[in-house]
């Protein structure tokens, strides 16, 4: 399996279908401040989201830039997601359009 790069305006309309986000960073950064309702993936819950998520929906990986999310959308496809995006720029880049729309 493999995994696409997608930029802030395709995942906007991934989300619009159905897709489901998750953010991979620090606990600090993600109460901070993320995409409108992201699941907060780390090593202490990722079991449990694999044992309770639906591997047909399209799947969102953000990260703070854009580098990390590629490493675990990768992984997640492995895992069996039918379709693993990580979105280019991470957060950043969702935050900057966001306040600039």
């Amino acid at each position: 399996m493999s995994y696409s790069r997608i930029d802030v305006t395709q995942a906007r309309a991934l989300m619009e279908q159905g897709a489901v986000v998750v953010d991979i960073r620090d606990a600090h950064s993600y109460a901070a401040g993320c995409i409108p309702g992201a699941v907060h993936l780390h090593g202490g819950n990722i079991e449990q989201f694999l044992q309770e998520c639906d591997f047909t929906r399209t799947l969102i990986v953000c990260c703070y830039h854009g580098n990390a999310s590629q490493g675990a959308a990768a992984y997640l496809s492995d895992k069996g997601f039918v379709q693993a995006c990580s979105l280019d720029g991470g957060y950043e880049a969702w935050a900057e359009t966001s306040a600039s729309s």
